[in-house]
């Protein structure tokens, strides 16, 4: 993992822990608990009807038959009778038939009796049906509702993810991970997670039933379940590493895509586009093929039980016309256990083809669990214990502080410094030599390795951080605005202010004026990138904002950098006078710009190498002197 402007960790590969995963996503229901044990308990009801349905259309089927078969016997005989009739003429085979069956000699089909039952069956079939329906509204809000928690729970984690894993993972990888896999996971579960509980229940209920029924039949179509077990478990081992390719691929094509909208006018003012289009090809192919071997991979499982279904139904078949025809089964339980095969098989098939869909799932879940075992920040002390200074004046410490990004490779060493409340301290140097890494570590978005910082005399690891940062304000080179208006956007730095007070800043901040030549004033929408204003306004926001929130300490990351010189004045005034009375650290490469600083800071390889006065460095002729000869002799060249 690389620190900022190293290059971005890419995403994890290591192998998919299906069970580990599995099991730890059935986890997060427990709170659900009470609403899934009343969906199990009417989905066993329910499927309860579903099994005895067959069994008792079966009855009907035995009715009409036996009705069929009375009418043609003679009237005024027993069945037995009229079995033994049979066998006398030498029709022994349809004798036996027969004797499995209840018929009357001479009375035709009772169709009262068949009506009743059909009644009973709609009633049966429909009360399945609502309950059913009713199990899928319990499913849909258990499901909602865990991933509904599930989402808080990535948005807290990531508020409490140091700054060092959101530096080494790209955004568009970070956010895919945030919206496109939950998204996935929760259409997975409302997929097949009320579906797989019923089609289990199936099984058993109707497994149950063929065992009752016909113990042999019953023997005959659990032949299949091993073949069943086998071809599933083909599919899904070859077909799981592919989810998880495809996951992946889909999050690093998330992120090239980010990043080339964000940066469109740079792509193009450099001529990237084919670059860029070269690179989205390569991506979305790897997308493509990881995608198409998922999904033909596990669509084989859906056709492949489909072949054992069928090849279930004809055993069932064959052998239960044999029972029939020896007499030990009716025509009813033979026409009842075929049905039931077919519900054997179908959930069987069911879980096999919502296999491709769990194991995408829970790819993605392993993607979103990723995240919450990140490692997190140092916790904070609890309210209690937190430290904060009597009163807030900004005087900062540096006590030998060590740093670095990487084991092997020292930044910050022993490096030691005291800023008075009110003063300005500039920070210059070559890049990479640490600035940016110094306020960083005031802020605490990294933690120092060794040595303290002290604020108005108390450690800042001592402090929380929202207590430290409370008394901060920021106003960096890349500007941060939301979509929004602008008055909200100013506002974002202080909670509860007014309209006057964000105007007030905006005046002191000298952005008034443009603010007021929009349409719609303080209330002109901006879009999530600020397109709509230029770099300098954009800026001027960001020092209203930091106006408004009025810190005891300011920090100035490199805020000119990138605007024309009248704007730059116009920032400069509107620094200066958000830096009065205030303990302002300023990072700056336009040495020109940190002149009137108390103390410039020049640091070389995470060293403070000289500190002084503007006069006094020049007079020193060391690195400072360098480094402002080296400006001054671009500028004249600029000129000449």
């Amino acid at each position: 993992m690389s620190g900022p402007g190293g290059m971005a960790a890419g995403p994890p590969r290591r192998s998919m822990d299906f069970t580990g995963s599995g099991k730890r996503l059935l986890r997060q229901f427990r709170p659900e608990r009470g609403r899934l044990l009343l969906m199990l308990a009417v989905l066993v009801v329910s499927v309860g009807l579903s099994v005895v349905g067959p069994k008792v259309l079966g009855h009907a089927t035995d009715l009409v038959f036996a009705g069929f078969i009375g009418e043609k016997l003679p009237d005024g005989v027993t069945r037995e009778q009229a079995l033994e009739g049979l066998r006398q003429r030498g029709d022994g085979g349809v004798a036996d038939m027969l004797s499995g069956m209840d018929f009357t000699p001479g009375q035709g089909i009772d169709f009262g009796a068949v009506g009743r039952v059909l009644l009973v069956v709609v009633v049966v079939y429909a009360a399945a049906g609502l309950l059913m329906l009713w199990a899928g509204r319990i499913s849909t809000r258990v499901i909602t509702r865990t991933v509904f928690r599930l989402r808080e729970r990535v948005e807290h984690k990531l508020g409490r993810l140091p700054l060092s894993y959101l530096d080494g993972q790209s955004r568009g990888e970070v956010l895919s991970r945030v919206t496109n896999d939950i998204d996935n996971l929760g259409q997975t579960l409302q997929q097949t997670m009320g579906q797989l509980i019923s089609s289990l229940l199936t099984i058993v209920g109707v497994l149950a039933v063929m065992f009752w029924i016909s113990p042999l039949l019953a023997l005959v179509a659990l032949v299949t379940v091993p073949l069943s077990a086998l071809v599933a478990t083909r599919v899904g081992k070859r077909a799981q590493p592919q989810f998880v390719a495809q996951w992946k691929s889909t999050g690093a094509l998330n992120a090239h895509i980010e990043e080339m909208y964000t940066g469109h006018a740079l792509v193009k003012v450099f001529g990237r586009q084919q670059e860029s289009a070269q690179v989205f090809a390569e991506q979305n192919e790897k997308l493509y093929k990881a995608g198409f071997r998922a999904q033909f991979i596990s669509g084989i499982m859906q056709p492949a039980m489909m072949f054992v279904g069928n090849l279930n139904y004809v055993l069932v078949a064959v052998v239960g016309g044999l029972r029939v025809a020896s007499g030990a089964l009716s025509i009813g339980d033979v026409q009842a256990f075929v049905q039931y095969s077919r519900q054997f098989s179908q959930p069987l098939t069911q879980v096999a083809s919502m296999a491709n869909l769990v194991q995408s799932g829970v790819a993605s879940a392993e993607r979103v669990f990723e995240i919450l075992d990140a490692e997190e920040q140092s916790p904070d002390p609890d309210e209690a214990h937190a430290e904060r200074p009597s009163e807030l004046r900004g005087r900062v410490e540096l006590k030998n502080v060590s740093f670095r990004y990487t084991e092997d490779k020292p930044l910050i060493e022993n490096l030691s410094l005291a800023v008075e409340p009110g003063q300005t301290v500039a920070i210059v140097g070559p890049t990479g030599a640490g600035k940016t890494t110094l306020v960083n570590l005031l802020l605490r978005f990294y933690e120092v390795r060794d040595g303290r910082i002290l604020l108005d005399g108390i450690d800042i690891a001592a402090m929380s951080r929202e207590g430290l940062r409370s008394g901060i304000g920021m106003v960096l080179q890349d500007t941060w605005l939301f979509g929004g208006t602008i008055a909200e956007n100013i506002a974002y730095g202080a909670q509860g202010t007014t309209r006057e007070q964000v105007e007030e800043a905006a005046r002191a901040a000298h952005a008034d004026r443009f603010i007021r030549t929009l349409p719609d004033g303080y209330d002109t929408v901006l879009d999530a990138e600020g397109d709509s204003v230029s770099a300098g306004e954009k800026q001027l926001i960001t020092i209203a904002r930091a106006f408004l929130s009025d810190p005891v300490i300011l920090v100035l990351d490199e805020a000119t950098s990138s605007v024309d010189t009248r704007t730059e004045v116009l920032i400069q005034r509107a620094m200066e006078r958000l830096a009065s009375e205030r303990t302002s650290f300023v990072i700056a490469h336009r040495l020109s710009t940190i002149r009137d600083a108390d103390v410039i800071l020049v640091m070389e390889n995470g060293s403070i190498v000289e500190q002084g006065t503007h006069e006094s460095l020049l007079a020193a002729q060391g690195a400072y002197a360098r480094l402002y000869r080296s400006q001054f002799a671009a500028a004249v060249a600029e000129v000449e």
